[in-house]
C-alpha cells in the first residue's frame, strides 16, 4: 500500500475496485448537463476526460460524435477504457502531470475526479483547463458539496479511498474568476449520494 500518498490510495483503490465502481455508476440518471453539452458541441469535437474510468459514460455519450481523450490515473481503468473506446487516446497518469496545449479541444468533462485530487491542485488545474479549452469551450464537472479539507473512507467498493474538496460556491465563485459563465448547475449521483455538476463555457 501507499501509506499516506493520496494519490497512491486512489490509483491502488481503483485498480482494485474499479469494475464494482463502474457498474454502479451505470445506474446513475444521465445529467441534463451532459445533453446540454452534446447539443452545443460541434461536429467532430475535440473532447479531453479527465478520470475517464472504464470509458463507458464516454462512449455512451459521445460515441462517434466527438474524437476523445481520457486520462486516468488507475492502470486498470484505462485497461478498460480501451476496450469500450478503441479510437480514444489513453492516458493512465495523473491528470496534473499532463501536458495540452492551449485551445486543444473544444470540451473538457471529468466526473467524479476533482474531489479526489488534494485541494491544493483544484485551482491550478482548472487554470490549466481554461487554457487547453478552445475560446468558447465547454467544461462539464463535478465538484464538491461540503468543505474537506481531506480524509479517507475505509471502505470505498471494498477499498480505501482519498476526498478532498471545497463546498461548491467555492468552485463557482473560482470558475467565474478564471473566465468562465456558469450555464447550468445540478446535482448528480446515486440516491444516497450527491455531487454538484456544473456546466460552465469560457467567455
Amino acid at each position: 500500500m501507499e501509506g499516506s500518498d493520496p494519490k497512491g490510495i486512489v490509483r491502488v483503490g481503483y485498480d482494485s475496485c474499479g469494475s464494482r465502481y463502474n457498474a454502479s455508476r451505470d445506474l446513475d440518471p444521465r445529467p441534463e448537463q451532459l445533453d446540454r453539452l452534446i447539443e452545443a458541441l460541434p461536429p467532430e469535437a475535440e473532447v479531453l476526460d479527465i478520470g475517464c474510468g472504464g470509458g463507458r459514460l464516454t462512449e455512451a455519450a459521445f460515441g462517434g460524435r466527438a474524437s476523445i481523450t481520457g486520462v486516468d490515473i488507475s492502470p486498470a481503468q484505462i485497461a478498460e477504457a480501451r476496450r469500450n473506446l478503441p479510437e480514444a487516446k489513453l492516458i493512465a497518469g495523473d491528470i496534473v502531470a499532463q501536458q495540452f496545449d492551449d485551445a486543444s479541444f473544444d470540451a473538457v468533462v471529468s466526473f467524479y475526479t476533482l474531489i479526489h485530487l488534494p485541494r491544493d491542485e483544484h485551482e491550478p488545474l482548472l487554470r490549466r483547463i481554461a487554457h487547453w479549452l478552445k475560446p468558447a469551450g465547454y467544461l462539464l464537472i463535478t465538484v464538491g458539496q461540503t468543505d474537506t479539507a481531506a480524509c479517507t473512507e475505509s471502505d470505498f467498493f471494498g477499498v480505501e479511498m482519498f476526498w478532498s474538496h471545497f463546498e461548491a460556491n467555492w468552485y463557482v465563485a473560482t470558475l467565474e474568476h478564471l473566465g468562465f459563465e456558469v450555464l447550468s448547475r445540478g446535482v448528480v449521483g446515486l440516491p444516497l449520494e450527491h455531487h454538484p455538476i456544473l456546466l460552465v463555457q469560457r467567455r
